[in-house]
């Protein structure tokens, strides 16, 4: 059957324009993030079709998670929204990693939040709290790692409510071999996602065996 748009579109519009919504978000759903910011900026129809919320909905759990419990989650700004602050908190969370490997401190300092509530529970045991007492535990560890680690972040789960990120990750040191658990939080400050929770648990090898 042969679709009839009818006399009452615009002239000069392209084919995709002319089509129905429900279509139109069909016909762009295997466009990554790039590309729908790239399509929205050609035309005010075509920055209506790449700003559907079922759109951003879908492109999200396609490339960010298959969790059963956030299939109907309503983000308060739209899933649009929720896909850019996702996709900006999963980078800073790899962006801690490189860190860690890297050995940067002024890296590390511009990631987290200049306050005295931020805290960092390493597998050490020990429990930092306050910017300057967490920094200065970067310093230490550091200056005074052998080998550093080299950490790589499988099985990473992110959720945002809000203002506050929280991911969870099993990590593995790729030098030594030791796993860990790893929850990092962040919260949303002027604009920027910055660190204010790092807890890392060494897990015991008869439990990693199952992993």
């Amino acid at each position: 059957m042969v679709a009839n748009f009818g006399d009452d579109k615009p002239a000069g519009s392209s084919m995709i324009e002319q089509l129905v919504a429900d279509v139109t978000c069909y016909a762009l759903c295997d466009l990554d993030y790039s590309s729908l910011c790239q399509l929205s900026m050609t035309s005010s129809s075509m920055r209506k079709a790449a700003n559907d919320d079922k759109l951003w909905k879908s492109l999200y759990h396609k490339e960010f998670t298959d969790q059963e419990h956030l299939l109907n989650l309503n983000p308060v700004n739209g899933w649009k929204a929720y896909y850019a602050a996702t996709k900006t908190v999963m980078n800073l969370n790899y962006e801690f990693f490189y860190i860690i490997g890297s050995r940067s401190l002024n890296r590390m300092n511009s990631l987290w939040l200049n306050s005295d509530y931020v805290k960092c529970f390493n597998a050490s045991g020990e429990l930092f709290s306050g910017y300057d007492a967490v920094m200065g535990r970067w310093e230490f560890c550091f200056n005074n790692w052998e080998f550093g680690f080299d950490l790589e972040a499988r099985d990473v789960q992110l959720r945002i409510m809000n203002n506050l990120a929280w991911v969870t990750t099993f990590a593995i040191d790729g030098i030594i071999g030791s796993p860990f658990h790893v929850t990092n939080v962040f919260e949303l400050h002027n604009g920027h996602w910055l660190m204010v929770h790092h807890h890392s648990s060494l897990i015991p090898n008869h439990v990693a065996a199952n992993h």
